[in-house]
């Protein structure tokens, strides 16, 4: 009787044991920051991420043949207002929405500071989408990076607004200026 009785026990705690290692998956992951990151900006130098804590980062994809182009003159106002205040912007260019930054990393300079006064950094052009996407934009979209969501850029000018802490915290659609109240309260709020 003891032995049927450890037997039927046995039965129950094993029954209810999982040997997989398949609930480890879903524990929460450190969530990374951007920090982390270096790019090469336009000019061929080296841009680390690491630079800018403690800072607020406004990381867009811009483009410079696109409906949208004009938000370059608002970036730029924004930096101008607010980097003082620790805000920065970082411009990544992308061919990745009908082609339209076919330029080079020269013309795509030379293209911002003729006609938006373009100072705020601007990095090589990048993929924001696809299997090769740049690293960055892996952070940006991806929430078993960011910790907040997964996201899908969905045209030029799309905005990641990163923290003092260097983690994302929202993302702001192509269509809104960046003047608009949103990004604004975003900017001033401590």
């Amino acid at each position: 009787m003891y032995y049927g009785l450890l037997a039927i026990l046995s039965f129950f705690v094993i029954k209810n044991v999982d040997f997989t290692d398949k609930n480890n998956a879903e524990l929460p992951q450190e969530t990374q920051k951007i920090y982390q990151y270096k790019v090469t900006d336009l000019q061929g130098n080296e841009f680390d991420f690491n630079t800018l804590k403690g800072k607020k980062i406004i990381v867009v994809n811009t483009a410079s043949k696109c409906g949208l182009t004009p938000q370059y003159e608002g970036l730029q106002k924004l930096y101008e207002t607010y980097e003082k205040d620790g805000v920065v912007v970082v411009g990544f260019p992308s061919n990745d929405f009908l082609w339209q930054e076919p330029g080079t990393s020269e013309e795509i300079s030379s293209f911002c500071k003729e006609n938006y006064g373009v100072t705020f950094p601007m990095m090589q052009k990048i993929k924001v989408k696809g299997s090769d996407k740049n690293d960055v934009y892996s952070f940006l979209t991806e929430k078993n990076k960011n910790g907040l969501e997964d996201s899908k850029v969905k045209w030029n000018f799309q905005k990641y607004l990163i923290n003092r802490e260097g983690e994302l915290e929202k993302v702001i659609s192509p269509k809104t200026k960046p003047n608009d109240p949103e990004m604004i309260a975003w900017i001033e709020k401590e």
